[in-house]
């Protein structure tokens, strides 16, 4: 399957529907429809069943998708079939507030490190976890994790993008206010919380 022939807008909905059928599974739902699906996401049906469509054949016409086994084919696309550990950088306020997300656990993800500078944070607990210093990113390869979440302020960004591409890693989930400059093999997804707010009164 070549994935980057598939858009991109397709490739980030697919955690969406994973996430619905993964709390259906819990509930014990046998089937779904489309447009049992497109209402609970409030998406268009034909959208799902042409996203789905790039990856092969989905579910029984009349029938609808079977809850379980349409989850274990969207998890093994993501290859969320196996557990994939990730690191946190940046143990500030957000930072904090991520690593205690619960919805990390629904798509199988783990936080499996945290790193910040700041002394009076490093060795402290977070959650199930104590904060080791920034410079011990360096050993994300030997531990295999090659995921990060990037939380620090902007002026540290770039540094710990760096330092985290020398590490191995291969995706980066950039929350600092910032644009980042890495290699093309590594993918970055930025999200930028006052930028998103900052588009709502448009609409008001």
């Amino acid at each position: 399957m070549k994935y980057h022939k598939i858009p991109e807008e397709t490739i980030r909905r697919m955690p969406m529907y994973l996430r619905a059928l993964s709390l259906l599974e819990r509930q014990g739902q046998q089937t779904i429809s489309s447009g049992q699906l497109a209402q609970q996401l409030h998406l268009k049906s034909p959208q799902i069943r042409k996203d789905l469509s790039y990856f092969g054949a989905f579910g029984t016409r009349g029938i609808g998708y079977p809850v379980n086994e349409t989850a274990r084919q969207i998890r093994a696309i993501l290859r969320l079939d196996t557990p994939q550990k990730a690191a946190l950088v940046g143990a500030g306020r957000l930072g904090t507030a991520i690593a205690s997300y619960p919805g990390f656990s629904l798509l199988g993800l783990d936080i499996a490190a945290i790193f910040d500078n700041a002394p009076n944070k490093i060795g402290k607990r977070l959650g199930q976890l104590i904060i080791e210093d920034t410079r011990a990113v360096q050993s994300l390869k030997e531990r295999n994790i090659r995921l990060a979440i990037l939380a620090t302020p902007s002026e540290a960004a770039q540094p710990c993008a760096e330092a985290l591409v020398k590490a191995g890693v291969k995706g980066i989930l950039n929350l600092s206010p910032c644009t980042l400059n890495v290699p093309r093999k590594v993918k970055v997804v930025s999200i930028d919380i006052a930028m998103e707010l900052g588009i709502l009164p448009y609409y008001l």
